[in-house]
């Protein structure tokens, strides 16, 4: 069973903790559980005593606090992971023998068939023209499949680089912002104001005692 109890917060999170103090406190005038600012207790006042009780107030947020902070160390540690050596045959070379074979079968299929028909006109009974021609078929043949290799290869890579948005996960940044927005929204909503709504009443003057009488010294 989870028990919602808040983590230590760390103190790279501290400023993010009074950033989130300083909203509501500057959005005081917006929200009416929060009308007493000002007059009983002063911004400055408040913001003290919310500094004082972090640790109460954060407890509010436990879940939000924690999950971020597993996705922030999830992400570093990521990012520091040495990355897997790849082949040594480095992609550049894969592409430039990709374009070669289908270009160099192709023009040796031309020349081979040219030459084969002149040879053929010239001498119909010679054997070398029919070798010529069917040299000249064969890279032909060669240079089709280069090229059926080289759209492959194409499509492959396309797909390869393609943005991780069309899986449908989120990348890491942004699963990282969600889960400090929705922090800083547990945060805001269920810890500051509260606290702030619970110290403005606690010192609110109490409506069944009569007010002082101005002409007693």
């Amino acid at each position: 069973m989870h028990m919602n109890v808040a983590p230590h917060l760390l103190t790279e999170d501290r400023a993010e903790y009074e950033r989130v103090l300083d909203e509501a406190l500057g959005s005081a005038r917006e929200r009416p559980e929060l009308a007493g600012t000002g007059g009983r207790l002063t911004p400055a006042q408040l913001r003290a005593m919310a500094l004082n009780a972090t640790a109460l107030i954060t407890t509010a947020a436990a879940a939000e606090y924690e999950h971020f902070v597993k996705v922030r160390e999830e992400n570093r540690a990521a990012s520091n992971r040495p990355r897997a050596a790849g082949p040594d045959e480095s992609p550049g070379a894969v592409a430039v023998l990709t374009v070669l074979v289908p270009v160099l079968a192709g023009t040796a299929a031309a020349i081979f068939l040219l030459v084969g028909a002149l040879v053929h006109v010239i001498a119909p009974r010679a054997a070398l023209g029919t070798t010529l021609l069917t040299a000249g078929l064969a890279f032909g043949a060669l240079a089709a499949a280069g090229l059926l290799c080289a759209g492959a290869g194409l499509l492959l890579t396309a797909l390869r680089n393609s943005p991780a948005e069309v899986s449908g996960a989120p990348a890491p940044e942004d699963e990282l912002a969600l889960a400090r927005a929705a922090w800083r929204h547990a945060l805001l909503e269920q810890g500051v104001v509260p606290f702030l709504h619970a110290a403005l009443a606690a010192t609110a003057p109490d409506p069944a005692e009569p007010p002082p009488d101005p002409a007693l010294p």
